[in-house]
This record gives C-alpha cells, structure tokens and sequence, in this order.
C-alpha cells in the first residue's frame, strides 16, 4: 500500500497545473453564470445548470488536490466528466465568445483531470 502524501509535501508539478487548470475553469464558469444571467431564457437556464455544476465540480476538485484528499483520483475523474458536459453545453452556443471561452476552459480542465485520475496519486 502506497503512503499517502502529508500536507508538508509539495504538489507535484503536474498536480499544480491540474489545481490551476480547475481554478482558471471555475473562475470562467462563474463568468459564464453571470452571462446566461444577462441573456435569460429557458436554453441559457438548462445550460446554467451544467455550468453551475462544473464550477462547484472544479472548486471541490483543486480543493480536496491541495488537501491530499483519498479521494482525489475519484474526484478528478468526476470533475473530467463535469468538464465535458459543460463544455458540450457551451458549445451549443458557438456564436457567444463568453460560452467559447467557458468551453475552453473546461477541455483544458477535463485533459489536465483525466491524466491526474489515470495517475496514482
């Protein structure tokens, strides 16, 4: 069985670009609420659902990383799948610079996830 890291060890590199990756797509995220707030409408609503869900998702993820949490492989592979729904919402919109930006954001977060989960930790 493999020991798990205290908080006195440093993140690894790849686990500091997967933090910020999540940080950068919650910050987006949240941007993105406040526009499909602006617009309105039932689409917008349905696709604020997903994007509330991908900013929470990539909140809780870069947290329980920075914590050293069990759990983190579980959760980033969560996150990962977050990120992809969220960025299939977006893209449904491909006319609104805001939702491309939001899109990016979560492909970047979801590639960075997907090799943290697939890494052991």
């Amino acid at each position: 069985m493999t020991q798990q890291p205290t908080a006195a060890t440093p993140l690894s590199k790849e686990m500091q670009d997967c933090v910020q990756a999540c940080m950068t797509c919650h910050s987006v995220c949240e941007e993105t609420m406040s526009s499909c707030l602006q617009m309105g409408g039932p689409a917008q609503m349905q696709i604020m659902r997903t994007v509330m869900d991908c900013a929470e998702m990539t909140r809780m993820c870069a947290d329980m990383m920075m914590r050293r949490s069990p759990l983190m492989a579980e959760m980033c592979a969560m996150c990962a799948r977050a990120c992809d729904m969220c960025a299939e919402a977006c893209m449904a919109m491909p006319e609104d610079a805001q939702m491309m930006r939001c899109a990016e954001a979560c492909r970047r977060c979801a590639e960075m996830c997907r090799s943290m989960s697939a890494a052991s930790m």
